[in-house]
Formats: C-alpha cells, structure tokens, sequence
C-alpha cells in the first residue's frame, strides 16, 4: 500500500484541498471528532513552536487521539539522517530506525525542521522531512520545513471566510524586514496557495536578491496558468499596494546570500521602510492584512495595522486547529488507515 502524505499542498489537487476546507470549516463550528478514536500522533519538533504545537495537540485530542511531543537532541535522541555513514559523531540513531519504530506506535508523525541557513543547495532538498516521508509507513505532516502547508490552508480558510471567491482577487505577498534572516518557507508556500486558488499575486521585494526559489516561482506561475489567475514581481511599494484585496507580509533572507549573512544584512538594513504601515495599507481597496505569526510589532507591521479591523492574522491563527484536524482526518481516512 502506497501511504500519502501532507508535504506539500501542491501533491493534493484542488478537489480535495476544498474538500479539507470544507471539513475544516465544519470542525470550527462542531469542535470535537471521532476520527483519531484510539489513534496517536508523534510530532517532533527540530525547532520551536507555539502555534503548531499547541493547535497539533489539542486537534489530536479533540478528534479522540493523543500526541506524543519528541524534540530530538533534548528529550529524544540525536538523529542521523545521511545514508550510509559511520554514525561515529552525535547522532545516536539513524532517520530509519526512528521512522519504523515510532510508524509501530503510531498512526501519524508530524516534521518541523527549519533550514540550517549555511547552504540553500543542501537546505533546499528538505532532507529530514522527505527521509521521514520516505522511512515511515504511516502518513507524515509538514509541520513546516522549507514550506508550510498547513498555514497554507489557514490561510486560505481565512481569506474565503472574509471574501468568499478568491479569484481575481489582488494579493500582495510583501517582504518586510527583520533584524535576522528568516526562513523563507511561508512566503514560497503564500506563493503557491493564493496562485493555486486563482488570485492576482505580486511578489513585493527591495530587490531582485530577494526573489524566491525559482522551483515555488516557477510552480506559481504554473498555477496561474491553470487557475486563471496571475503572477507578477514589484519592487515598487506604491504600485503593488495600489487596489490591493490582501496584504500578506513575511520576513525572509536574500537567498544569493544564504550562509553569508553578514554580507547581507546592510542591503536589508537599507529597506526597513518597507513595513506595512497605515499609509500603505490606505493605498489598498479596503484591503485585508495578514501575518502567519510570530511577528515583530512596528519592525514588520505597526501597532495601527496590527489593531485594526482589516488584520485577520488572528483569524488565520485559529484556523491551524481546524484545517489541521481536517488534514489529519483526510490521512487517516486513506484506504488501509482506517477506523481501529
């Protein structure tokens, strides 16, 4: 038997991504399930959490389950994950053993493991999460890596619940500074999403420098094509902001600087002025403002955008619960995975 996972959203095609939305929405209104009756979930955390763990944990108990909290190197042993080494360093264990073992104690693991930030090459090929994925015989969560596909979903949960139809809508990805260089995988999977369901997307950065992948800009523009929708780059505030539905902002590291950090910061020093302010926001048609959490008040966003009535970051953050109680009832639902 073939077991699915939830990498990527763009491994699950449109009819069923709706499908967990519409679930998503019925367990925001009926919070408790039977779906994980009898069943658990190991969620292992490489690097910390509020949102997730705390949303993963309570969605698993109120479907009826229990989650198991390991975070490797801390109160679980370090991991190996290169294939066919001499395990002589660290590491106590390698990825296979810890991915068939806990497969025979549990019914699904979750992955969060952020990039090391000293070589996107290597970074980029999401190598703890695809060893899991690969080893495991259960199904396996992104709980973020270099993309974050439940936020995805929360994402797009909150804008359907405040516009309804997305397509056509214009949607402003806007890169914001942070004093350190952030992951990008919130932004690529923003990218993918708000394409994926047909929306206008513009890419606001400084610079070129701080253009995305070209694997989740080239996936974009697939999705636009396929959707009806578009993609387009901005380094120009003004202009992307102007007639805008949403605004979302995320923080991320130039990536022709990745492992060079100091090089980089005096360019990202220089674009402090791109934080969503009340002056941008006016630019807008009335336009909605979000955030995936953490965020840096008045570095990222202000106070006056943050407080006011157009924000749905909170919204967003809400969501987690539901959409992931819904992505974790569509795995366990798979032919072979069964009720207990």
């Amino acid at each position: 038997m073939t077991v699915r996972h939830f990498l990527n959203t763009q491994d699950w095609n449109r009819a069923e991504l709706d499908a967990m939305l519409v679930q998503a929405a019925a367990f925001k209104h009926q919070v408790q399930g039977s779906a994980m009756q009898g069943k658990s979930i190991a969620l292992l955390f490489f690097n910390p959490s509020l949102r997730t763990r705390t949303s993963f944990e309570l969605g698993a108990s109120q479907l009826g389950g229990h989650a198991v909290i390991l975070v490797p190197g801390q109160d679980s042993w370090p991991i190996e994950f290169e294939l066919g080494t001499v395990m002589d360093g660290a590491a106590e264990e390698h990825v296979i053993e810890v991915a068939r073992v806990l497969s025979r104690y549990v019914d699904l693991i979750g992955i969060r493991c952020f990039p090391k930030f000293q070589d996107w090459s290597v970074d980029r090929q999401d190598q703890v999460l695809r060893a899991f994925a690969q080893h495991a015989t259960v199904p396996v969560i992104n709980m973020e890596t270099i993309t974050h596909p439940c936020q995805e979903m929360a994402h797009v949960m909150a804008m359907q619940e405040r516009l309804g139809d997305l397509r056509q809508r214009k949607y402003v990805l806007t890169w914001t500074y942070h004093p350190r260089p952030l992951n990008t995988a919130v932004a690529n999977s923003a990218l993918m999403i708000a394409t994926r369901f047909g929306m206008d997307v513009t890419l606001l950065c400084p610079t070129p420098e701080y253009l995305l992948d070209e694997r989740y800009m080239a996936t974009a523009r697939c999705n636009a094509a396929e959707t009806g929708g578009s993609l387009t780059v901005s380094h120009d505030p003004e202009s992307a902001y102007r007639n805008a539905d949403v605004i979302y902002a995320k923080s991320w590291g130039a990536l022709p600087y990745f492992g060079r950090w100091d090089e980089e910061r005096p360019l990202r020093e220089r674009y402090r002025h791109f934080i969503v302010d009340e002056a941008k926001m006016a630019l807008t048609r009335q336009g909605l403002f979000s955030h995936c959490l953490p965020l840096r008040r008045n570095v990222k966003a202000t106070d006056a955008v943050l407080d006011s009535a157009t924000c749905f970051a909170i919204d967003e953050a809400e969501n987690r619960l539901h959409v992931q109680k819904a992505i974790m009832t569509a795995l366990l639902e798979q032919p072979g995975l069964g009720s207990a």
